[in-house]
C-alpha cells in the first residue's frame, strides 16, 4: 500500500512516550512511523540497556539505534543472556514488522482486530491507541475530552462516592495504595501504621482543567479523575430533591471520543449520546465496550435474568446512530445500537475499542 504524507508542523508535546510527536500523516489522516519513532522504542524500560546488560544486548541496541530499520537475526536474539529481554526484542521487531508491512498505525491496528490476532503485549498495543488518539484529538481543547479519550488505552478503577462514579487511572490508584505515592519508603511507612500525606488526585472540573492539559506533557502523572455519573442532584431549601443533567458528565466527553474514533478507522459519521436506561421493544442490535457489559447486554437481550449485583456494575448505557443509513445493513437501517459500560466485580473498567470498529451492523465494503 502506498501513502502520500503531506507536510506539517511538529504537532504537540502530548503523551510523549507514546511517541505520536514522531509519525507523519499520510493525506487520509493516518500515521506513519518515523525512524525516530522506533528511536524511542528503543529507549523504553522494556528495550534500553542496563547495568547488567550482556554485551550482545548492548550490540545489538547500538545497531537499531543506529539503523532503526535494519534486519535481525535470529542469532542475535538466542546470543542475550537474559531470555525475557530477548522475548521483550521480539515483540518489539514483530510490531515494526507489521506497521513497516501496513504502512500506517492504524492499518496495521484494522488488520489485528480483524484477525482477531492480538498476540503482542497490552502495553504494546495500548501505546499504539494512544498515538493514535492523541493525533485524532490534536485540535481539540476540551480537558474532559482529552481525559475520557484515556479509557481507550489506560485500565481505570471505578468507584462510587457520595452518589458519583469516578474513574481514576488503575495503575496510579493501585500504586497509591499500596505506598501512599511515596515508593518504597511509602510502603514501609503504611506497614508501619504511619499516615501519608494527600495523594494530590483531583476530580477533573473546570477549575483545573489548565492544570490536566499541561500535565498531558509528563506521561505518567495520569492523577485526575473522571466524573462518570449520569446525573446530579440538588436540595433546595424548602427539602425537595431536584435531579439535574450533569452537562459535563464524562460519559457525554467519552461519547464524543468514541464518535471520533469510528469515524477516524471507519470513516462513518455516527452520533453517541449516553443513556440512563433502553426502553426498546425492538431492540435488536447491541455491543459491549467491555467484557463485563458484553455479557450483561447479552443476557438481558435474551431475556435472561441478571444478578442485582453484576447491574450495579453497569456504568452507563449509551445509544449509537449511523448518519447515513446507505453504510448500514438492510435490518438496521434506521434503528439504532446499544453501547454498554461496565466495570467487574474488583471495580476495574477495561474499554476495548476495538468492539466498535469490528461489531457495528455495517454494509461490508468492496
Amino acid at each position: 500500500m502506498s501513502h502520500t504524507f503531506d507536510a506539517e508542523s511538529r504537532p504537540a508535546m502530548v503523551w510523549p512516550a507514546s511517541g505520536q510527536h514522531l509519525l507523519q500523516a499520510d493525506a487520509q489522516g493516518w500515521h506513519a512511523p518515523t525512524e525516530d519513532y522506533w528511536r524511542l522504542w528503543l529507549q523504553r524500560p522494556e528495550l534500553a540497556p542496563v547495568e547488567e546488560s550482556c554485551a550482545a544486548e548492548r550490540r545489538l541496541h547500538a545497531a537499531l539505534m543506529a539503523a532503526p530499520l535494519r534486519p535481525v537475526a535470529a542469532s542475535e536474539l538466542q546470543a542475550m543472556a537474559d531470555p525475557d529481554i530477548a522475548q521483550s526484542y521480539g515483540h518489539f521487531l514483530r510490531l515494526r514488522e507489521a506497521l513497516i508491512h501496513a504502512g500506517t498505525l492504524e492499518q496495521a491496528y484494522l488488520g489485528w482486530v480483524r484477525d482477531r490476532r492480538f498476540d503482542l503485549p497490552p502495553l504494546f498495543m495500548d501505546l499504539v491507541v494512544q498515538a493514535v488518539v492523541a493525533r485524532m484529538l490534536a485540535q481539540e481543547d476540551d480537558a474532559l475530552v482529552w481525559r475520557a479519550a484515556e479509557l481507550l488505552f489506560r485500565p481505570q478503577r471505578v468507584a462510587i462516592q457520595e452518589g458519583r462514579v469516578l474513574s481514576g487511572d488503575l495503575q496510579v490508584l493501585d500504586d497509591l495504595h499500596r505506598t501512599g505515592g511515596l515508593g518504597e519508603l511509602g510502603r514501609l511507612l503504611m506497614e508501619g501504621g504511619v499516615s501519608l500525606p494527600g495523594t494530590g488526585l483531583q476530580v477533573l472540573g473546570d477549575d483545573n482543567a489548565g492544570t490536566y492539559l499541561a500535565g498531558r506533557c509528563q506521561d505518567g502523572r495520569y492523577r485526575h479523575l473522571l466524573d462518570l455519573t449520569h446525573g446530579l442532584q440538588q436540595t433546595l431549601s424548602h427539602g425537595l430533591v431536584l435531579n439535574l443533567n450533569n452537562a459535563r458528565s464524562g460519559l457525554r466527553a467519552l461519547a464524543q471520543v468514541l464518535e471520533r474514533w469510528v469515524k477516524h478507522f471507519l470513516g462513518v459519521k455516527v452520533t453517541i449520546r449516553p443513556e440512563a436506561r433502553v426502553e426498546d421493544p425492538a431492540w435488536r442490535w447491541h455491543l459491549g465496550l467491555d467484557v463485563q457489559s458484553s455479557a450483561l447486554l447479552d443476557a438481558l437481550y435474551q431475556g435472561q435474568p441478571v444478578p442485582e449485583e453484576s447491574m450495579r456494575r453497569l456504568i452507563s448505557l449509551f445509544r449509537l446512530e449511523v448518519e447515513d443509513p446507505a453504510v448500514v445493513q438492510a435490518d438496521m437501517q434506521g434503528r439504532p445500537v446499544y453501547l454498554g459500560l461496565a466495570m467487574d466485580a474488583e471495580g476495574r473498567l477495561r474499554l476495548k475499542p476495538q468492539n466498535l470498529l469490528l461489531n457495528l451492523p455495517l454494509k461490508e465494503r468492496r
